[in-house]
């Protein structure tokens, strides 16, 4: 299968204005997420879907693939459509632009997902165990089917443990997407639902559409870059890890 993954980026963000273009020791977080998706193998091409010159410009000028969208669009998702539109594949990856270091092995269990032909939306989840984590509204979670289906995304801790004494495990959603061609034209078709507008989730305009989601467990444990502190974070994660 032909896979192509296409990164959103947009340069002003509501909680960290023009974070893609912040430096993390020496490259910017839109660069590294590049470099991320490159440097994984398992793309045909890898192109970055920015809104204004400055992101594009950052990309072009170390060699790398960017086109500047054309419509004002309120998520990612609807901010690839635009250019897989137009675009020949059999799947579609959205790496959000504040994934830095995204890797090679849970991308490659995304791609496995497609595996299953009825198939048609793909994301994974991680585990969380810090109660700051699962409480931190920036933490997106997720409740899953036991056949590892997306029931329901919340900025909120899901479920809600009434049983104290019950087992339960916390999932926080990874920044990644996969689609079929179709169903990724579809969801730009229709309108942004309820819950969508409430928790500012792309993804629940499936889920309120009967749209699954099928789920994988990964052991990603990278850092998303929300707020200027993750940029601490993530200097931390790269020391810890030896990464360049």
């Amino acid at each position: 299968m032909k896979a192509i993954a296409l990164i959103p980026a947009r340069l002003e963000a509501s909680r960290f204005p023009r974070k893609l273009l912040t430096l993390i020791q020496g490259k910017s977080v839109l660069q590294r997420t590049y470099e991320s998706a490159m440097n994984s193998g398992l793309f045909d091409d890898v192109v970055v879907v920015a809104d204004h010159d400055d992101l594009i410009l950052e990309i072009t000028k170390h060699g790398g693939k960017a086109v500047k969208s054309q419509g004002v669009y309120e998520s990612g998702t609807d901010r690839i459509a635009e250019i897989a539109a137009h675009l020949d594949a059999d799947i579609f990856v959205n790496i959000q632009g504040d994934e830095p270091f995204v890797q090679k092995e849970p991308l490659q269990q995304l791609l496995n997902l497609f595996n299953d032909p009825t198939v048609q939306v793909a994301s994974l989840v991680q585990e969380l165990h810090n109660i700051d984590d699962i409480n931190d509204p920036n933490f997106v979670k997720v409740a899953l089917s036991i056949h590892k289906k997306a029931l329901l995304f919340s900025r909120n801790p899901i479920p809600y443990r009434r049983d104290q004494e019950a087992p339960n495990t916390y999932y926080e959603h990874i920044g990644v997407y996969g689609f079929k061609k179709e169903a990724l034209i579809q969801f730009t078709q229709l309108p942004m639902s309820p819950l969508e507008k409430v928790e500012k989730i792309e993804c629940l305009r499936f889920l309120e559409n009967d749209i699954p989601i099928h789920m994988d467990i990964t052991n990603y444990m990278g850092i998303e870059i929300d707020t200027p502190q993750d940029i601490d974070r993530a200097i931390e994660f790269m020391n810890k890890h030896n990464l360049k």
